[in-house]
């Protein structure tokens, strides 16, 4: 395939986000030069699913030279930090939306097993293998309408490299029998790290602060986010909200001043029954259902915990939610559209760019690579919805 100019849809897209961005930034719209380099590297994902200048310079028969890519990405004084929230404001404009699901998931890339100089790439488990690969973790944030799902933020997270070093040689010694007070103590958190909880609660509070018109109906998150501090602050910050994790089977809650684990008493005391829920596009799906309100140990609160399980599994999964009014049929609904967060991870990984390869270096490289491959997701989020009015 050719790419001696960008697609129509893709030119249209970036008139439209220069305008936008000149109106919410005066003085910040893209230069000539930087709309049409944005307009290459946009048909380059869309034709070559790869962020890499080499195969950019191959598909334009040498009319883009990679220098000239590389500068501009590098050097040119592109508002990069505004690029994905005027995109985000668009979208929000174009199909009307004005409430929504805000849904926290992280991706895992596995990239070069020698690299030094990929942006917090750290040492993660290989599902695929059960053996280790250098890689990055992405957490995102998504927006989850009635009619679509679109990414609004992300942030690359890594563990502190000092704690995990730290935890490394305590459970070393630890099973030496080396005594606590004689292991070495727990070293503070390096700001540098911040924990996936803190990071999720900072990218809330940035699209509160970007998109202050928008009604947040809910928050979704897995059981990774299921602690009190972040389900509390989640609901203060989205304004109230109702959040949603999940419980893990073992952990304790409290029933008539008798503690059990959250799957002892769902089995025993309060068992499931069967119903029908419908899932965004119409289809219906049956599921098993107990709930209560119960209160959750490690919260020191009462919370909304449901048992589900879903046809043809095995195994209940335990949801917490912290507003007490909803009903269960409201808590079950809305987080059945978390695993749209799924088909987006999948479509991502497969169409769209950065995912595949990790040509860009450094911290700069990697956001900046990460920010064009959103973009592209949204231009074909535009894309499909036809302009109105």
């Amino acid at each position: 395939m050719l790419m001696n100019a960008p697609a129509t849809f893709i030119q249209s897209y970036i008139d439209n986000l220069n305008d936008a961005l000149n109106q919410l930034k005066p003085g910040a719209a893209l230069t000539r030069i930087q709309a049409a380099w944005l307009g290459t590297c946009l048909t380059g994902i869309l034709l070559m699913n790869s962020v890499c200048w080499a195969k950019f310079e191959r598909a334009s028969l040498g009319d883009c030279k990679v220098a000239a890519l590389s500068w501009v990405f590098r050097k040119a004084s592109i508002p990069w930090e505004w690029l994905l929230r005027v995109s985000v404001v668009l979208i929000l404009k174009r199909y009307g939306i004005t409430e929504g699901v805000l849904a926290f998931d992280e991706s895992d890339r596995a990239r070069s097993k020698s690299t030094k100089r990929i942006y917090k790439v750290y040492k993660q488990k290989h599902k695929g293998s059960g053996g280790y690969v250098n890689g990055q973790t992405i957490v995102l944030l998504l927006l989850v309408t009635s009619s679509i799902t679109v990414p609004v933020g992300f942030f690359f997270y890594m563990p502190d490299p000092a704690l995990k070093q730290w935890d490394k040689e305590d459970k070393r010694l630890k099973k030496s029998g080396i005594a606590k007070k004689d292991r070495p103590i727990k070293p503070e958190r390096d700001s540098a790290y911040p924990t996936k909880t803190e990071i999720a609660l900072g990218l809330l509070k940035e699209f509160k602060v970007a998109h202050s018109l928008i009604k947040i109906k809910g928050v979704l998150a897995d059981a990774l986010y299921g602690e009190k501090a972040f389900m509390d602050e989640a609901a203060k910050e989205s304004g109230g909200s109702q959040v949603i994790s999940q419980l893990r089977k073992n952990q304790n809650i409290e029933y008539r001043g008798r503690i059990r684990s959250v799957e002892s008493y769902f089995n025993s005391i309060n068992k499931g029954i069967e119903q029908t829920i419908r899932v965004r596009g119409g289809k219906e799906i049956k599921v098993t259902v107990s709930s209560a309100r119960l209160k959750v140990s490690s919260h020191s609160k009462k919370r909304f915990v449901i048992a589900l399980k879903y046809d043809g599994e095995n195994d209940y999964r335990y949801l917490v939610a912290t507003d007490l009014t909803w009903r269960t049929q409201d808590i079950i609904q809305a987080y059945t559209l978390r695993w749209l967060i799924e088909v987006f991870f999948e479509d991502w990984k497969l169409y769209e760019g950065w995912g595949r390869e990790a040509k860009q270096l450094d911290e700069e490289g990697s956001s900046r690579g990460l920010i064009l491959s959103l973009l592209f997701d949204h231009c074909l989020l535009l894309r499909c919805q036809p302009r109105t009015g």
